[in-house]
């Protein structure tokens, strides 16, 4: 079982963390993240440049939200910090993307563009034509923002068409003309 929760997380330079009652806000050079504990059995305790998360009780649930609170209070001090981005690239005829002020408009072979919203505080950027980068200090609504663009056109694993995340690699499947051409047909 993980042992997560146990660890303590490091605050860096710059970033300041107030706990008041079972409200943690993290500020940084980046934004401001709150985080509301829901149970009542997990504490935090700021100490120096740490912050240590404890629990009261040893039942699975409450060491699942342990672990949990934890990961939720690391991902705000880097958001807040550094940030999240995530990349995708657009691959097929005629795909492209351009920045319409903080939209994102897509033409993926409909008959239409397609105009994307930022969700919370996110930046849509195009750096190229068929490189679109997501940046925020929420990781949730980073990961949501790139999945939602991904959907419009998900990666056929026959032509290796759509959207996919740059580092994400498509297995192609062989068509149905490769599969019978070796063989002799009645």
């Amino acid at each position: 079982m993980s042992r997560i929760g146990n660890k303590p997380v490091n605050i860096p330079q710059g970033v300041e963390v107030n706990i008041k009652d079972k409200v943690i806000s993290v500020k940084g050079p980046k934004g401001q993240l709150e985080e509301t504990i829901m149970s009542n059995d997990i504490s935090c305790i700021l100490e120096e440049d740490n912050i240590i998360i404890s629990r009261t009780k040893d039942e699975i649930q409450i060491k699942a939200f342990h672990g949990l609170y934890r990961s939720l209070i690391q991902n705000m001090v880097i958001g807040v910090s550094t940030g999240f981005e995530k990349k995708l690239r657009l691959i097929g005829t005629g795909y492209r993307a351009q920045n319409k002020g903080k939209s994102l408009e897509l033409n993926l072979g409909f008959s239409h563009p397609i105009t994307i919203e930022p969700i919370g505080e996110n930046k849509l950027l195009a750096e190229e034509q068929t490189l679109v980068t997501v940046e925020g200090i929420n990781k949730e609504h980073v990961g949501r923002q790139a999945a939602k663009i991904r959907i419009l056109r998900k990666p056929n694993p026959y032509t290796g068409k759509g959207i996919k995340y740059n580092d994400e690699q498509i297995r192609r499947k062989t068509g149905k003309s490769a599969v019978g051409a070796g063989e002799g047909a009645p």
